[in-house]
């Protein structure tokens, strides 16, 4: 069944708006030139190899690089015209998965997801936090750990408690960091099942970074090719691959298991 039918993406409206993004380190250019737009509701995988620019241009997103050229527009704010307050405040609207989880294996699952929010919350009961710990569990299937330690729990459970932490402020936009890195091919099929279920639920946009190709075609309403510092290809996953161009070709059959 086509995902896009299943949910509505308001294609007049952007949450994020890339214009003529470049960033270079020293003689090294990264990115050269990115034009881009996600729009509200809408899951967007960027694909690349390494040292392409992926991590780079989300680190510009979020106000932790600035551009060298170009504007980038998060939720309405030119990102690098905003002070201390404001971005942290865009920050909050933001949600990041971490490739590696980024749990305190210090804290139980319960203390991982109520610490972010007591800590820009304020002022909650604490029924409040329980009640929002609880919803953020449920939403990803694993309320059943809530008391266990991340060290008790399998690559998957800690992604699963790594994006209700995420979940847990009610964020506009999802960036997800190789969601399916370094899992094995049933868990990362439920990952791709849950990424979809957060975009239904929450009804978030998300930029899905990932290596994986499997979960860029079932996670994705469109795929963005990083080649070279710039989006080579946007569109349809199946309309991307579509084409007789070496350098796509050769990605797609390097990467790809059917």
């Amino acid at each position: 069944m086509d995902k896009q039918k299943l949910h509505s993406i308001n294609y007049n409206e952007s949450v994020i708006s890339i214009n003529g993004l470049y960033k270079a380190f020293g003689d090294l250019e990264v990115l050269k030139g990115i034009d881009f737009n996600l729009f509200k509701g809408e899951n967007v995988a960027v694909l690349g190899k390494s040292g392409t620019g992926k991590s780079v241009l989300i680190k510009i997103l979020i106000g932790l690089l600035k551009p060298d050229k170009g504007e980038v527009i998060v939720l309405g704010k030119n990102v690098e015209e905003l002070d201390r307050k404001n971005l942290d405040a865009l920050r909050l609207r933001i949600g990041f998965s971490f490739q590696n989880s980024a749990l305190y294996d210090s804290m139980d699952v319960y203390q991982n997801l109520a610490f972010p929010l007591t800590m820009n919350v304020k002022n909650l009961s604490r029924k409040e936090v329980d009640n929002a710990v609880e919803e953020a569990l449920d939403a990803v299937g694993i309320i059943d750990k809530i008391h266990e330690m991340p060290s008790e729990l399998s690559g998957g459970q800690r992604k699963r408690i790594g994006i209700a932490r995420t979940l847990i402020l009610k964020p506009e936009i999802m960036l997800y960091d190789e969601p399916t890195s370094g899992l094995d091919p049933v868990t990362s099929t439920e990952i791709n099942k849950l990424i979809n279920e957060v975009q239904e639920l929450y009804n978030t946009s998300s930029i899905i970074i990932t290596h994986d190709l499997t979960c860029a075609k079932n996670t994705s309403n469109r795929t963005a090719i990083l080649l070279d510092g710039r989006f080579m290809k946007v569109g349809r996953f199946d309309d991307v691959f579509d084409t007789d161009d070496a350098q796509l070709k050769g990605f797609f059959n390097y990467n790809f298991i059917q």
